[in-house]
This record gives structure tokens, C-alpha cells and sequence, in this order.
């Protein structure tokens, strides 16, 4: 896997050969490189060159590059290939990567796609189709190498010979009954360690589960992290096989939900262009920012409910932005670690009363703390203890609310549907504003002014 600073020193280099019009370099060192690879330089590449380095990539690799950027890098460089270019690029991919790409597809071009195929394949695709995204239905690939437990071991490598190739990361072969229902798998390590003659039937692995159809991408991708599988089969509700979800799947899964989390703390979506137009970056991070306004206003407003006090007691504007801050902070902390146990299944309502607890003992010893060295420092600054109290007092009980709503916020929101990862930090962020201000502003009226 190549690291960050290893993309940058390709980066570098391919933007000096384009920068230099020596086009030759820049075709041996792109094709040099794993489609994967390819697609993460024109990612980070604007689109001038971008359409320069794709027009580079050898036509064998086009389609494995097309499923390795996001959807709008995707948009853009379907945009510059003919009709007839993206039916040679994608007619050879496997079923569940041609699934990804149908859908951005234009419509005559699907057409010619699917009159290209075999009636076996074609069948096969539209099945993948037939699912929900972002379902093991939709991940897996129809194409599995299945087996009889009443044949010996020579049967299956006599079958294997004439197969002449296996699918890719095919560790397993799936054992299935006469009716095609899930048996059990047996390793390749097995079958070339055994006799000729010993039965398929005394050498399953019955205690691998199958992977029902239905079920989420972020439970399979769970299932495999926590199994160490490579592969896994998937049936539906009869236990009839009808595919397989291969590591390659799910590690994409996994990279997914990191920038899905990532990104959506931020507003962001994971699938926008690091130079998509200006108008669609726009377009796409307003509304959060418009969001973020409302909560700004909504802070400003209780500030201005203690116009008087601050006029009065000016060290109050100095020491403010502090306990709104790190209120904020402790919050992002819980939050982090609840939109973590969410994605994963590990929080629930089974345990949620618990995890609250445990948090808001952690918030009053951190808010102890973090409050008594902020009031020595007040005290030393403006020699008034009961400044000093009234600091300290204000971010124990914000540390407090910011427990409290780094719990709960997320669990409400994934109640209402809404995405923790995307909404998550705006909400308990702004709970912490609010209720910081409130605190050290109403205690500084009433113990100071009083």
C-alpha cells in the first residue's frame, strides 16, 4: 500500500513531466502503477491535467481506474471517453465492480453493455442490480466455483484442471447440495493436502456463516474484520447460494466509512472532487455552513441576554471564548467515540444508560480539573476569586452538558434517520456554545452582580 508522502513524491513527479510536455515519462510512470494507484494521482491532479494523464492509461486498465475514483472524478472522465471506448473498458470487468459503474453509465451505452454480454453474465448483473445499495446483495459477485460433498478430491481437481483459472482471492471452494443450498467450504490447502480418494463430505468447514443477501455493507464489512475472512459466501432466505464478497470489497467498505466520517464532521461529502467546479463546492457546503450561522446566532443571542454584565465585568469577554471552546472539544471527544460504536454495533440501547454514566463521571473529573487550573489562572490574572469560581464552576457544568449531549444527540439522531457522522458536530457543538455562555454569563450575574 503506498503511503501519503509516496503519492506526493508521484505527484511530484508527474506534474513535472507534464509541466515539462515530455508525455513519454508520464506514460511509463503511470502505467507502472495499480489502477487503484492511477486512480488516486488523477484524483489529486486538476482537470487540465487530469484529462492529459487519462487520455496516458493503457485501455486495459481504463475500467479497474473508473472504479477506484469517486463519482464525480468518475463523471468527468466519462465525459471525455466515446461511447465506444467505455463499453471495451468496463465489458471485461467482474460483475460486482460493473454493478458500481452501470448506474453513471449513459443510457445508450448501458445498452450496448448489455448486448455485449453473455446471457449468463447479463442475468448475473442485473440479479447484483435487483438489490439495495450498500447490501451484501450488492457487493458480491455471482461468480463462485461450487462443488459436491458426495465426490472425492480427484473429481475436484480434475474440474479444477479443466476450469483452467479460478476467480481472484477464491481461497474457498463453497460446498452447495443438488438443490444449490449452502453446505460449507472447503480450502484449497485441503484438497491438495489430502488423498485422491478422500471424500469432500469428511473435509468441510461447516462454521463459517453465510452472509445473508440482505444484509448491510457495514455489517459484512464488520463480519470480515472480525473473522479474518477472505471470503465469505451469500445466500438468500431458502440458504440458496447465490455469490461471494472478496476482501478487495471490503476493504473498500472500510476506506468508505473512514472518509464518511471524516469528511461528514465536516459537512463534507466523500465523493466531491478535490477541484470540482467552484459553483458545486459551493453548492454542496453552504447548507452546513448556513447551518453552522444559525447556531452562531443562536449563541450570539444568549450572549446578548448579558449585554449589561459584560459592560460591567470586561474580563468575562476575555475568558468566554474559553469555556465555550473547550466545552466544544470534550463534546467532538464523546461524539467521535459514539459515531465510532454506532457504525460498528458495539452501542445500542442495551448499553446506552451505562456508557452515559461512565462519560459523565469522565466529564465531572475532567471538568474538575480542567476548571481548577483555569481558575488559578484567572485568579493570578485578575485577582477576583470569585471570577475564578465562577469560571471554573461554568466548565465543570459544560463539560457536563457536553457529555451528556455527546451521548445522546448521536443516539437521537440515528433514531431520526439522520447520518451522527454528518449532523453530529454541528448539534453538540452547539449545545456546548449555548450552555457555556449561559453558565459563566448567568453565574457572573448572579455571583458577581449581586
Amino acid at each position: 500500500m503506498k503511503t501519503g508522502s509516496e503519492t506526493a513524491r508521484q505527484l511530484r513527479l508527474l506534474s513535472d513531466a507534464l509541466d515539462s510536455g515530455r508525455l513519454g515519462p508520464v506514460r511509463r510512470l503511470v502505467n507502472t502503477l495499480a489502477p487503484a494507484e492511477i486512480g488516486n494521482l488523477l484524483e489529486s491532479l486538476p482537470p487540465g491535467k487530469r484529462e492529459v494523464v487519462w487520455g496516458l492509461v493503457d485501455a486495459e486498465d481504463d475500467g479497474e481506474v473508473l472504479v477506484h475514483v469517486g463519482d464525480e472524478v468518475r463523471e468527468s472522465l466519462l465525459a471525455d471517453m466515446d461511447p465506444d471506448e467505455i463499453i471495451a473498458a468496463v465489458e471485461d470487468l467482474d460483475i460486482d465492480d460493473l454493478a458500481d459503474l452501470v448506474e453513471d453509465l449513459p443510457d445508450t451505452v448501458i445498452d450496448e453493455v448489455l448486448k455485449s454480454m453473455d446471457r449468463e453474465n447479463r442475468e448475473r448483473l442485473e440479479q447484483v442490480l435487483s438489490y439495495p445499495e450498500d447490501t451484501a446483495g450488492r457487493l458480491m459477485n455471482p461468480d463462485v466455483v461450487t462443488v459436491r460433498a458426495d465426490v472425492n478430491v480427484d473429481v475436484v481437481l480434475r474440474y479444477l484442471r479443466l476450469r483452467g483459472e479460478l476467480p481472484d482471492h477464491t481461497d474457498h471452494l463453497f460446498v452447495v447440495s443438488r438443490r444449490h443450498q449452502y453446505l460449507g467450504r472447503v480450502s484449497l490447502a485441503s484438497l491438495v493436502t489430502h488423498e485422491d480418494t478422500t471424500p469432500i463430505n469428511r473435509l468441510i468447514d461447516d462454521e463459517q456463516p453465510a452472509i445473508d443477501v440482505g444484509e448491510s455493507a457495514v455489517e459484512v464489512a464488520r463480519q470480515f474484520s472480525d473473522h479474518d475472512w477472505v471470503s465469505a459466501p451469500v445466500v438468500d432466505d431458502n440458504n440458496i447460494l447465490l455469490g461471494r464478497i472478496t476482501i478487495d470489497d471490503v476493504v473498500d467498505i472500510i476506506r468508505e466509512q473512514a472518509e464518511h466520517q471524516a469528511l461528514g464532521a465536516a459537512g463534507l461529502d466523500e465523493e466531491e472532487d478535490l477541484f470540482s467546479p467552484i459553483k458545486r463546492a459551493v453548492r454542496g457546503r453552504v447548507v452546513w455552513l448556513g447551518v453552522n450561522l444559525l447556531t452562531a446566532f443562536l449563541a450570539a443571542s444568549v450572549i446578548g441576554q448579558f449585554e449589561a454584565t459584560l459592560e460591567k465585568i470586561v474580563a468575562l469577554a476575555v475568558l468566554m471564548p474559553i469555556v465555550a471552546g473547550i466545552g466544544g472539544n470534550a463534546a467532538v471527544q464523546v461524539l467521535t467515540l459514539m459515531v465510532r460504536g454506532l457504525a460498528l454495533g458495539q452501542v445500542g440501547a442495551s448499553n446506552a444508560r451505562i456508557l452515559l454514566w461512565k462519560e459523565f463521571r469522565v466529564a465531572l473529573i475532567n471538568g474538575l480539573l480542567i476548571g481548577s487550573v483555569v481558575g488559578v489562572v484567572a485568579l493570578l490574572w485578575f485577582h477576583d476569586w470569585l471570577l475564578s469560581v465562577v469560571i471554573a464552576t461554568a466548565l465543570v457544568i459544560n463539560f457536563c452538558a457536553a457529555a451528556l449531549a455527546g451521548v445522546l444527540l448521536p443516539l437521537a439522531l440515528k433514531r431520526m434517520s439522520i447520518d451522527p457522522a454528518v449532523a453530529g458536530t454541528v448539534v453538540v457543538t452547539a449545545v456546548t456554545d449555548v450552555m457555556g455562555f449561559f453558565c459563566f454569563l448567568g453565574l457572573a450575574t448572579v455571583i458577581l452582580l449581586h
